[in-house]
């Protein structure tokens, strides 16, 4: 049965997000012939003339998160003499590597599309990226006329870059701004670890006169980034603006979607705040495996180890697969409230029932949990069965075992493997010296004391610090 192109071209935009369809599509578009140009076609007949440029852009559109394919589509489009234009290189930048977006920005120029700001945005973005910052302002420089989409991309490459300066500069010689120009400015100095600083901007935001009146909104994304920087910081101020957000975000009817959400749940988590925690995972709609894992996370990290375990087993009957901050979150649980069997359970589960691989810190947490039960012995097993070598801090949690539980000869064990991985944490070797001076084992501290001046690690300085609010 024969379809024609526009019928293809539709049925293309429909089903672009279905990768089953979008095969039996391509394939009725090439049976079809449609994917040759035709020069020589009347210039009234768009069917003919430019149907391959829109089914070629069509299907790349389609593909682009498989750079390779549609490269491949690309190739072709040339092969077959259908004219790219503005509409074709945009997705085959988003995703490609920085060599590849070289050649496609030359091709731009070739082609006289360089003037095109969807182009030149994501040529823009191509290089922040890519961490050059410089050929990113050159780009920058060649937009025409003001766009603020344009000069949104480069707030945000200043900011990905760590350029804050230039991003603030920017921002404030900007004609027009958009809620997104102040989003990636408060999201930039977050990024960059600038906590308070993110904070300062979203008040200068909500105190200036295009929120005041009406003319911008902040939305999902901006209280979410100034709510994580909240929870980055210490102390009952950060508690307070963040709480403040929260009320502007119900009073104001911002979407509770996973981003807010799950950043209110971190903040009030990590604050101590849990009854706040729970209301807020309560009120949610939509719950990401994130979502999960901060308030699994926040309960444990509380006393509330056995409701950790069970937010985890309703996770489960929700049907979402844990992922490996899941686990480390679970363990964690399972290790402060000394649930050993569950534990190994849990992290026998991890590949077998979830395909999980253990990591490091999958094998830290199992060595805290047979450690801070006493099952010393179980531990270094583990450790000796470990399929990559352990690291530091493997180690170090299974010595503060060792010397909870007096076990002095599996300490040094552990003392000279950290020694022969030349690990500059000073405080363990200091913990393995201590241990064998507890035990009035003196020559053997000195010795221990000696090695460790002798492959040069020194002792951190000790210091207080007063928080004043």
């Amino acid at each position: 049965m024969s379809y024609s192109g526009g019928f293809l071209l539709q049925l293309t935009q429909r089903c672009k997000k279905l990768p089953k369809q979008m095969k039996q599509i391509h394939s009725l578009i090439i049976t079809n012939g449609h994917l040759l140009h035709h020069p020589n076609a009347p210039s009234s007949s768009l069917s003919h003339q430019w149907m391959p440029t829109l089914l070629y852009n069509a299907l790349i559109s389609a593909y682009h998160i498989n750079n390779h394919k549609a490269l491949h589509l690309f190739t072709h489009m040339l092969a077959n003499r259908a004219p790219p234009n503005s509409h074709t290189f945009p997705p085959l930048l988003k995703s490609s590597p920085l060599p590849l977006g070289t050649t496609l920005h030359s091709q731009t120029l070739k082609r006289g599309l360089l003037s095109d700001p969807f182009i030149l945005t994501t040529l823009l973005a191509l290089y922040a990226r890519n961490n050059l910052l410089s050929h990113a302002r050159r780009v920058f420089e060649e937009v025409p006329v003001f766009c603020i989409v344009a000069c949104n991309a480069m707030l945000n490459a200043f900011s990905v870059n760590g350029d804050m300066e230039a991003a603030v500069s920017l921002f404030e010689r900007l004609p027009q701004r958009d809620v997104f120009s102040w989003t990636t400015v408060v999201n930039g100095f977050a990024l960059n670890g600038n906590f308070g600083a993110s904070i300062r901007f979203f008040a200068k935001m909500m105190s200036h006169k295009d929120v005041m009146d009406g003319l911008v909104k902040p939305n999902e994304a901006t209280c979410a980034s100034v709510l994580s920087s909240c929870a980055n910081l210490d102390g009952k101020a950060a508690l307070d603006y963040g709480k403040q957000v929260h009320g502007y975000v119900v009073v104001n009817e911002v979407k509770l979607g996973v981003f807010v959400g799950t950043s209110l749940l971190n903040l009030y988590g990590k604050m101590g705040c849990l009854s706040n925690a729970e209301n807020v995972f309560r009120a949610m709609v939509v719950r990401e495996v994130c979502t999960w894992n901060v308030m699994i996370s926040s309960l444990a990290s509380h006393g509330r180890e056995k409701e950790s375990l069970d937010v985890f087993e309703q996770m489960n009957l929700h049907g979402l697969k844990p992922d490996s901050i899941t686990f480390v979150a679970v363990l964690t649980a399972c290790a402060r409230g000394k649930f050993v069997r569950e534990g190994l359970e849990l992290f026998r589960s991890m590949w077998h029932d979830f395909q999980v691989e253990p990591i490091m810190k999958h094998y830290g947490c199992v060595i805290d949990l047979l450690g801070r039960a006493g099952h010393i012995e179980e531990a270094a097993e583990v450790i000796r069965n470990m399929p990559f070598q352990p690291d530091a801090s493997v180690l170090g949690a299974f010595l503060g075992a060792c010397r909870i539980h007096g076990a002095i000869e599996l300490g040094e064990e552990v003392g000279k493997k950290m020694l022969k991985m030349q690990t500059q944490y000073s405080g363990q070797y200091v913990l393995l010296s201590s241990m064998n001076a507890e035990k009035e084992r003196w020559d053997d501290a000195a010795d221990l004391r000696k090695e460790i001046m002798e492959a040069g690690i020194q002792k951190n300085p000790a210091y207080s610090m007063v928080h004043l609010t």
